[in-house]
């Protein structure tokens, strides 16, 4: 007779070593390794889950709070809990200029963005300096989770002089394929990799936990002229990336 996972959570209560939500847990998280239920179930719901384990909803929400910490289950606002997806790993090479859109599409992975905010502002002093603004000119803003097969793998944050991007609802998938159009598209950059643990609201966007390790990376991009063209700031998710720098020995002085 096959297992069902009301099976599952029957047999916590009746089991021993530990404490309730542990023993929870971990068969939660057997039924995940093992099949029982796929990436993208819903698991019954937290008064559904007690009754049948027999347990309190206490220990069931301490019980899902661990996995979901430890990036098992996912929790989306307003529609349960579900056994997360698997992700897929993406190596990123540090050695050339590429934009997210060409990363993917050359990875044969399907892509799309919700934007978080598109438009122009009067820049902020800090961004007056980067972008060596003079002080009428605005700044184009342009911020977006990049979700690809279905997953959220990042959010971008960039923000360029208004003279370079004049009209940023004109973006749609590649904001470098927009530039090159124009002849501003950057030739080199300077970029700054940082370890960080997700806030709630990166977090939130992301489809993790908060306090997920994750990437923060600050770029500076700049035309042939030295002019700086962009100034970039983007949160990966820590189990979807890793970056990969090939180092070449110098000759010996």
């Amino acid at each position: 007779m096959s297992v069902t996972m009301e099976d599952v959570f029957r047999q916590v209560a009746g089991g021993s070593g530990g404490p309730l939500y542990l023993r929870l847990q971990k068969s939660i998280e057997d039924a995940v390794r093992s099949g029982l239920v796929k990436a993208g179930d819903a698991l019954p719901s937290e008064r559904d889950i007690a009754a049948i384990a027999d347990v309190s909803r206490v220990t069931v929400r301490k019980a899902v709070q661990h996995l979901v910490r430890d990036g098992i289950l996912i929790q989306r606002h307003g529609s349960g809990t579900f056994v997360a997806p698997e992700v897929q790993k993406v190596e990123q090479s540090l050695s050339s200029l590429t934009s997210f859109t060409e990363d993917m599409a050359r990875r044969g992975m399907t892509l799309r963005s919700e934007w978080l905010e598109r438009g122009l502002y009067v820049p902020s002093p800090e961004e007056s300096v980067i972008l060596g603004l003079s002080s009428h000119e605005k700044v184009a803003r342009i911020a977006r989770l990049r979700i690809a097969n279905e997953i959220p793998m990042a959010i971008e944050r960039a923000t360029l002089a208004a003279s370079i991007l004049p009209d940023p609802g004109a973006i749609t998938d590649s904001l470098y394929a927009k530039l090159d159009e124009t002849g501003n598209r950057p030739v080199r950059a300077l970029q700054r990799i940082a370890a960080i643990n997700l806030g709630d609201t990166d977090a939130a966007l992301l489809g993790v936990a908060p306090g997920s390790a994750a990437l923060r990376i600050e770029r500076t991009s700049y035309l042939a002229s030295g002019r700086i063209v962009e100034s970039t700031r983007s949160v990966y998710r820590g189990d979807a990336y890793d970056f990969v720098a090939e180092l070449r020995l110098g000759a010996p002085e």
